[in-house]
């Protein structure tokens, strides 16, 4: 065994603890995925805290640590930091079967993560605007039978039906294709950026009516195409408001009342908490 395959494992368990769930899965899949194998070739410029800086060497046990890794520094792209994705993982658990979109998908390595989640008999439909990242991934995740990459825009394109989606851009709003897509029991993930001051994740999960919201961490991510700009009637919320938000309504359910949070044309959000079972 080698020192990347020794430091490997033991951000695998670190990753496991930062997700905060009883699935084993979690701690496998980060083992069994290399990360290097999604971010070409190093020394590779790496985050951490305010600066940027190269890794010594290639050697993977550099990126087995809590850093963003730089994919296109031009655009501020970068593949994640770990932990936050681990986070996210852990609450929005992916179980074997469901079917999972990723918007954002990059070069495919928290996509890897996710396809693994879903085995057996699930899959995963990733995203990615950028067409030389997207060209990647699908090299990178060849071996992934389960995977489709689409090298194209989530918000104009058709999401599928989904179980899990999984956004990884900053959108004012989840476009309301992407709230009718859930399944009954659906979960959305997505970082919601509704004012540039205000960064919060935030887990949707598909009721029998509307879609109960649990903002749960701050969060901050490059803007999503065509979903990151408010339009000018837009009830944009303060951060206080968008802490306290507990639902998600398709305003052609139901009409913004007195509890709206945020109004964002055909998706408003609320303070009303839903009673009730899953769709």
């Amino acid at each position: 065994m080698t020192g990347s395959d020794d430091a490997r494992r033991f951000y695998a368990k670190l990753m496991a603890a930062h997700a905060r769930s009883a699935d084993p899965r979690i701690e496998e899949v980060f083992t069994s995925v290399p990360r290097e194998a999604f971010l070409g070739p190093g020394p590779w410029t790496v985050f951490a805290g305010d600066g940027g800086f190269k890794t010594p060497t290639a050697d993977p046990s550099y990126i087995y640590q809590n850093v963003l890794v730089v994919l296109d520094a031009d655009k501020g792209i970068n593949n994640g930091e770990p932990v936050l994705h681990a986070m996210w993982i852990g609450k929005v658990a992916p179980k074997p079967g469901e079917a999972v979109t990723h918007i954002g998908a990059g070069t495919g390595y928290y996509t890897a993560l996710l396809a693994k989640l879903v085995e057996p008999g699930g899959s995963v439909t990733a995203f990615e605007i950028e067409a030389d990242l997207a060209a990647q991934a699908r090299i990178n995740l060849a071996a992934y039978g389960n995977v489709e990459v689409v090298p194209g825009d989530a918000v104009a394109s058709p999401v599928p039906p989904s179980d899990v989606i999984y956004v990884n851009a900053a959108v004012v709003a989840p476009p309301a294709a992407w709230l009718k897509a859930l399944r009954p029991g659906g979960r959305l993930i997505f970082p919601w950026r509704p004012a540039d001051r205000i960064g919060l994740a935030v887990l949707v999960t598909r009721m029998q009516a509307g879609f109960a919201c649990q903002p749960f961490m701050g969060s901050w991510f490059i803007p999503c195409v065509g979903a990151s700009v408010a339009g000018p009637e837009a009830k944009v919320p303060t951060r206080e408001r968008a802490a306290r938000t507990r639902s998600i309504w398709l305003s052609e359910d139901k009409a913004p009342d007195r509890t709206a949070t945020a109004v964002f044309g055909d998706v408003w959000f609320s303070s009303r908490i839903i009673r009730g079972g899953k769709r």
